[in-house]
């Protein structure tokens, strides 16, 4: 396999799909080597059955608004691949949402679950609605009406959706109540549902814990302790701030937090009371972070991520993808950036992640720092099906397993022979040889 010709083919096919030709790129470039030792995984060709979906649903989705106008918007389901466990993978609400988003991160969920070791295939879907300035009603009809169209395709042990970007508890609860309805069963099909009706303990906060517990483990390979160091997160939404929640439990400094109009800079860090009043603004009253800007008398920048302006030993980013070009990347250098850890999807470009090498400093991809999240998700499936419900302390002590586990997954396949740990190869390696093995002993399907 000669992954540029596979890039330049899926180009031509795709020609009209960046993020999911970049997801692939970034993906191959690293995992030739390891699949060109094996040439089994060619006779069959493995490797074009790998970067297709195994299916796309496309459908159009009806409701009704406040004022009694019909409104349409489109709606998607990619199931990318299921050699290792029923499809499993978010569910995105948000105007920029198209077929390429949403492939490329089915095409990411695939071998990020294969890193958790949990039973989980990729699969990512979603819509070009976005919940923000809709009534709860409207975001009620809406999630009823795209179910409508999606829950014939899903299910405990087929495809289990959880929530993304402008899917939360609110969203995943009025899905579920929906499917609940038209399946007429009461089953494990969502993850990230509340507690009450099967939810799991820690769901919430999983992501952004599982990227601190990452970067922790990271840390040790060079000694270095997070009491004091400035972070920089990028995102106010469920990722970022659990992520600023848990690090200030371990005495690091948040310097930033963002949301799309903009970025705050506290450079002395934000206290626990100024991360409530965040909680709040964003989850209860879902305002914008300007106004903790104007609250609390700090820096804003209007229309900017923090990553050119903020100085800090340690960069977050938890926002979306693409959010670290190369000018940001030499920027954070530059004001003394030792380590990024991912807690959005592809949220650095090549030309980031080629500066973040270079300079050798830690980095880690989305794909394994972020994965405590879905981590998590399987393990609310297990509850389900167990019809169990796990303590917290239980939930947060596999979830540190996992996640270093993932680690040492990391180092294994991507420690260099200068001893440099290549994140990027490490995650890239492990994920894919569990799925293509898998793919062999099930044969051509």
């Amino acid at each position: 396999m000669k992954a540029v010709e596979v890039i330049d083919d899926l180009k031509r096919r795709f020609p009209n799909e960046p993020e999911y030709i970049q997801a692939v790129e970034e993906v191959l470039t690293t995992i030739e080597d390891v699949y060109n030792e094996n040439p089994e995984f060619e006779r069959y060709n493995l490797i074009d059955r790998l970067c297709i979906p195994d299916r796309i649903f496309a459908f159009r989705v009806s409701w009704v608004d406040d004022k009694g106008k019909v409104q349409n918007n489109m709606g998607y389901r990619v199931q990318h691949n299921n050699a290792i466990g029923p499809y499993k993978g978010g569910i995105r609400f948000h105007s920029s949402v198209n077929l390429s988003i949403l492939k490329f991160l089915a095409f990411e969920q695939t071998f990020k679950n294969s890193l958790t070791t949990l039973a989980m295939g990729g699969a990512k879907g979603g819509s070009d609605f976005s919940p923000r300035g809709k009534s709860d009603m409207e975001v009620m009809r809406f999630c009823q009406a795209f179910i409508n169209e999606l829950w014939r395709q899903i299910g405990p042990d087929t495809d289990v959706p959880a929530g993304d970007i402008g899917v939360g508890g609110r969203e995943v609860g009025y899905m579920y109540g929906q499917y609940k309805k038209m399946a007429r069963e009461f089953t494990g099909t969502f993850t990230g549902k509340g507690l009450e009706f099967g939810g799991s303990k820690i769901r919430p906060e999983a992501t952004g814990y599982g990227n601190v517990y990452f970067l922790l483990e990271m840390l040790k390979t060079r000694g270095i302790d997070i009491s004091g160091k400035r972070v920089a997160i990028s995102g106010s939404g469920n990722v970022a701030t659990y992520t600023a929640e848990k690090l200030l439990s371990l005495g690091a400094k948040v310097v930033s937090m963002s949301d799309s109009d903009g970025s705050i800079y506290v450079p002395d860090g934000l206290t626990r009371e100024q991360l409530d009043y965040i909680f709040k603004l964003k989850n209860i009253y879902r305002g914008r972070i300007r106004e903790f800007a104007e609250e609390y008398d700090c820096q804003y920048f209007e229309g900017e991520r923090p990553w050119q302006r903020v100085a800090c030993e340690i960069a977050m980013p938890s926002a979306t993808q693409n959010e670290i070009d190369g000018d940001d990347a030499r920027a954070l250098i530059a004001n003394g950036c030792i380590a990024v850890s991912e807690g959005a999807n592809m949220p650095s470009t090549p030309d980031a992640i080629r500066e973040f090498q270079k300079a050798r400093i830690l980095y880690a991809p989305g794909k394994a720092a972020n994965a405590g999240g879905v981590s998590v998700s399987g393990l609310e499936m297990a509850q389900n099906s167990q019809k169990l419900s796990w303590t917290e302390e239980e939930v947060d002590n596999k979830l540190k397993q996992i996640m270093s586990d993932i680690h040492t997954q990391c180092v294994k396949y991507g420690t260099e022979a200068d001893g440099y740990i290549n994140y990027v190869k490490g995650a890239n390696v492990a994920g894919f040889m569990k799925v293509a093995r898998a793919m062999m002993a099930q044969g051509v399907l």
